[in-house]
């Protein structure tokens, strides 16, 4: 940052020897150039503050060997709890889990699946705002949707041999359901 600020000086002392035309280029110039450093710390700084909230791509890769249950087992397993809208492992709390949303009559709920064994670990209510908006549209993703959430994982672990899904997040894009996945 301290090389902008001092090239941009440089260049204002230098307009008074350098034609208008030429000094309005230098300065444009510049004005992209900022313009890209603050876009580059905008991002940096998302992508710190998501790190901090547990979305930590290496944390998690670290411990995705340690499971032996598959997403798709997990979405199975909550079925007893409501119908599984979504599925992730991730880290939450500095611990490795797998967690489903369901709804079952019109009541939306976090399962917590053990990743190890395919039981369910814990199932609670989800009472946080921001959590319940999530659930509710992935709800009527999966209600237009004309295959289930486990088959759309199953047929995504297919088509892509040798990978492993760790996501699926069900949207409406223009109205049509898509599940997004993410895989490992």
């Amino acid at each position: 940052m301290m090389t902008k600020v001092s090239t941009l000086r440089r260049a204002q002392d230098a307009t008074h020897s350098i034609p208008p035309k030429r000094a309005m280029m230098k300065a444009y110039t510049m004005r992209e150039d900022l313009a890209v450093a603050v876009a580059v710390t905008g991002i940096l700084a998302a992508v710190a503050l998501s790190s901090r909230a547990g979305d930590n791509p290496g944390a998690l890769a670290k411990a995705l060997p340690e499971t032996s249950v598959s997403l798709n087992q997990g979405l199975k397993a909550s079925e007893r709890e409501g119908k599984p809208i979504s599925g992730k492992f991730e880290i939450a709390d500095g611990a490795f889990q797998l967690s489903v949303y369901t709804v079952k009559g019109g009541q939306f709920s976090e399962v917590i699946v053990d990743h190890k064994t395919g039981g369910i670990k814990k199932a609670e209510k989800i009472t946080d705002a921001d959590d319940l908006k999530n659930a509710k549209e992935q709800s009527q993703a999966v209600a237009k949707a004309k295959v289930s959430l486990d088959k759309a994982v199953e047929n995504a672990t297919k088509a892509n041999s040798g990978y492993r899904a760790v996501s699926a997040t069900p949207t409406l894009d223009a109205g049509k359901p898509v599940a997004k996945t993410s895989r490992s």
